[in-house]
C-alpha cells in the first residue's frame, strides 16, 4: 500500500489520549509523513512532546518533521523540519540539520518559490491552500493548475495543503500531488473518530 497522506499534528495537543490515538492512525499505513506544528508553546513542552511522538512515528516507520523549529529537530534526531515563507531562513535549517535530514519549503501557489525550493535543495514542496480550512486562516489560495505545472518541471515530490478531504482528495491526487496533508478532517471531524476519518481515505 502507497502512503500518500501528510498528517498534521492539532493545534493544541490536549492529554495522553491523543498519543493513543496517533499510534493508532498511524498503525493504518496511510501515513508517510507526520509534522507537529504547534505555534505557542514553550521550548520545554515542545521538546517533552516531541520525544514521545518520535517514539509512535518511529515505531510505525512514518518521517517525523518538526515546523520551524530545525533545532528542536536536530535535538530529539526528527527526520527534518518544515520551513514556511515566514519561518527560519531555508540555508540556516539546513545548516542546522545537515545534509541528511529532510526539509520541505511552503510555496503557496507561486512557481517562483517552487523553483527557489528546487534551486535550495528542498526535500518536497507544498503547495495551497486549495479549499477553505478551519485549520489556518487562508491568505493564499492555489489552484489545480500549479500541481500540474509542478509535476512537469520540478522533478520533486509535491505536497498539497488546504481543506482536504475525503470527498476532494482524490481530485488533487489526480492532478500531480504526491501527497495530501490533513489536519482538521482527522482531529476536529464532528462525525468522525480520527481512525474512521484517516479509513476514508482510499486509493
Amino acid at each position: 500500500m502507497k502512503r500518500y497522506i501528510y498528517l498534521i499534528s492539532p493545534q493544541k495537543i490536549r492529554g495522553v489520549s491523543f498519543y493513543k490515538e496517533l499510534n493508532n492512525v498511524l498503525k493504518t499505513n496511510k501515513v508517510k509523513y507526520f509534522q507537529l506544528r504547534l505555534k505557542k508553546i514553550s521550548t520545554k513542552n515542545l521538546l517533552k512532546i516531541s520525544r514521545k511522538i518520535k517514539k509512535i512515528t518511529k515505531k510505525n516507520k512514518v518521517k517525523f518533521l518538526i515546523n520551524d523549529k530545525p533545532f528542536i529537530a536536530k535535538k530529539i534526531g526528527a527526520n527534518g523540519c518544515h520551513i514556511g515563507q515566514k519561518d527560519m531562513n531555508f540555508m540556516l535549517a539546513r545548516k542546522i540539520l545537515g545534509e541528511n535530514k529532510i526539509i520541505g519549503m511552503t510555496c503557496h501557489n507561486s512557481k517562483k518559490l517552487a523553483l527557489k525550493a528546487k534551486k535550495y535543495g528542498a526535500n518536497y514542496v507544498a503547495f495551497g491552500s486549495f479549499f477553505k480550512s478551519s485549520t489556518k486562516k487562508t491568505t493564499f489560495k492555489a489552484n489545480l493548475a500549479i500541481l500540474r505545472w509542478a509535476k512537469k518541471k520540478i522533478n520533486m515530490p509535491i505536497v498539497a495543503i488546504g481543506g482536504i478531504n475525503s470527498s476532494n482528495y482524490k481530485k488533487i491526487l489526480s492532478n500531480g500531488a504526491d501527497f495530501i496533508a490533513c489536519s482538521s478532517y482527522v482531529w476536529n471531524n464532528k462525525k468522525l473518530d480520527p481512525i474512521s476519518a484517516i479509513k476514508k481515505f482510499k486509493l
